[in-house]
């Protein structure tokens, strides 16, 4: 396990001073950076080997969205490393130990010069010791395809300077605050009432994220929101149809 200290930031919060959801990501990736930095398989040992952590799915489940001002902890367990597959846990818990959000997430490392998995080396394995997993509700990986469903179009997005990486793709988290605008404005536009409150609630929901491609600088990302049983679900498609990533919402009772 990895932990770090925070308190929650102006510039990380919305309207009503709650931490954003894409602030929430944003922490989680901090937190396995900073795990990385501490070695020996740090971002500057990868890059040398042109190797790069790549994600595939994102599950988080958020309680509550902290405020403004509260102290935090944030943390990782990484759970499983075999073959090129590392999967870990996030979470986020308050000063006095409540637990406002977990996470589960699943990567792949990859060779970037040839675009091929690359198997697990011992600097990694040193540099992130497994713990048993955290109690959640684990839900797949793969987001299934909502064919009844209701379908509406959202603004197309053009890849700016501001949704790369390091890596010179769009950061993961980035596709998270794509899709929750366009359930935003899918939402107002069609009425949906139900839809807008669950995109601005801060308590009891589950965000999940599939990753397909990667986009980059320039490229166009035209989000299609689908509704089916009080689950939205966003592609987010490049110019063919084919979806970069799929992002889905939903309320949830218990945390």
């Amino acid at each position: 396990m990895y932990t770090f200290d925070s308190r929650i930031r102006y510039t990380e919060t919305d309207l009503e001073q709650y931490l954003t959801i894409e602030s929430l990501i944003d922490y989680f990736q901090d937190c396995s950076t900073f795990q990385t930095q501490a070695g020996p398989a740090t971002m500057e040992y990868m890059e040398e080997r042109g190797l790069a952590w790549v994600i595939n799915s994102w599950q988080v489940i958020i309680n509550r969205l902290p405020k403004l001002g509260e102290k935090v902890t944030i943390g990782t367990v990484p759970y499983e490393l075999k073959g090129f597959i590392g999967k870990r846990n996030f979470f986020m818990d308050t000063d006095d130990g409540e637990r406002v959000a977990i996470a589960n997430s699943i990567w792949s490392l990859i060779n970037l010069k040839e675009g091929s998995p690359s198997r697990i080396d011992d600097a990694v394995v040193t540099t992130y010791p497994l713990d048993e997993k955290l109690p959640m509700v684990y839900e797949p990986r793969k987001i299934g395809n909502p064919d009844t469903s209701k379908c509406y179009e959202a603004d197309m997005k053009k890849v700016g300077i501001h949704h790369l990486d390091s890596n010179h793709h769009v950061n993961n988290g980035q596709y998270i605050r794509i899709a929750l605008g366009a359930f935003d404005s899918v939402a107002k536009r069609e009425n949906l009432e139900e839809l807008h409150e669950l995109s601005c609630s801060r308590s009891k929901i589950q965000i999940r994220a599939e990753y397909r491609q990667q986009a980059h600088l320039g490229d166009d990302i035209s989000p299609v929101v689908y509704a089916k049983d009080d689950v939205y679900t966003a592609f987010l498609n490049d110019t063919e149809g084919k979806p970069y990533s799929i992002v889905e919402i939903k309320r949830i009772e218990k945390c």
